[in-house]
């Protein structure tokens, strides 16, 4: 059963959602990322609720630890009734902070609700044009396999069963990628597909998009996916202006951009498992989009 872990204990039993609301903070919820729990996230949660008292944060308690090797798609729709009540009851709008693989789930979320009011949408250190690195997660998951091997298995109908695999992304094995990919590449439009138009619409609804990452993460491989960028089939970083999905707006990138509602932050020395326990992170990077 989807539990919600909630933080603002009797404070917000005394105010309730709407009086938060009057004073400007809006209701932000928390989707965490690969092998992670809402256990991960309760210092994220004191942090936020202590420099905007009385915000109601939940983190939700969904495919946690193993269970987040669950394929994308079926955590969006898992993820989408537990948030949904909660969009329901916050008429001014909610806040979404997602971490690594969650910044992924939101964005399907994001695409696939065609009546949500998520004002700021921040991927926190996610890899949002898709990951393609040896990563200690990558060798604990396919020890026998160097990342140029990984696509044997990712790029098949079994490994399509594994979240990791849903945004595996080859810069050397592209047509296989296109032709496998049941999530990374329907997303960013690489795909083409039916609901395209749809889904960019409902990505458009949000009010602000903020892109969280940094040269030190040590996961997220290239960095710069964090931020849109990735590797060309010679591993040189093409950043996201440059990539073709930007250029042709495929699921509203540049027109966000273009909106000004897209903001970039780039913080060194954060490892990845650090990004929503750093202070400076939340000062420098999330503080400003949670009002």
């Amino acid at each position: 059963m989807t539990e919600l872990l909630n933080v603002s204990g009797l404070l917000l039993m005394l105010c309730g959602v709407n009086l938060c609301d009057t004073l400007g903070y809006k209701p932000v919820i928390i989707v965490h990322g690969l092998f992670d729990g809402p256990k991960q996230f309760v210092q994220m949660a004191r942090i936020i609720e202590k420099a905007h008292p009385g915000t109601n944060v939940s983190v939700i308690d969904l495919y946690d630890n193993m269970a987040s090797l669950t394929p994308l798609w079926k955590q969006v729709l898992g993820f989408k009734k537990a948030l949904y009540p909660i969009i329901q009851e916050a008429k001014n709008g909610v806040h979404l902070i997602c971490f690594s693989q969650g910044g992924l789930i939101c964005r399907g979320l994001l695409s696939t609700l065609p009546d949500h009011n998520v004002q700021s949408f921040i991927s926190l250190s996610s890899p949002q044009a898709g990951q393609y690195g040896d990563t200690a997660i990558l060798n604990w998951l396919f020890p026998h396999y160097l990342k140029a091997k990984v696509f044997h298995i990712c790029y098949s109908s079994i490994g399509q069963e594994l979240s990791i695999c849903n945004f595996w992304n080859d810069p050397h094995q592209k047509e296989r990628f296109l032709k496998t990919s049941k999530y990374l590449a329907l997303l960013n439009g690489e795909k083409p597909h039916s609901k395209m138009t749809v889904w960019r619409e409902n990505f458009l609804r949000i009010s602000k998009l903020v892109l969280i990452g940094g040269p030190d993460d040590g996961v997220i491989t290239p960095w710069e996916s964090s931020q849109f960028g990735f590797y060309d089939n010679n591993e040189t970083i093409v950043e996201m202006k440059n990539q073709n999905w930007y250029v042709t707006d495929s699921f509203g990138l540049k027109t966000l951009h273009a909106r000004g509602d897209l903001a970039v932050c780039v913080l060194s020395g954060v490892k990845h498992a650090n990004w929503h326990n750093n202070e400076t992170v939340f000062r420098s990077c999330i503080e400003e989009w949670l009002t």
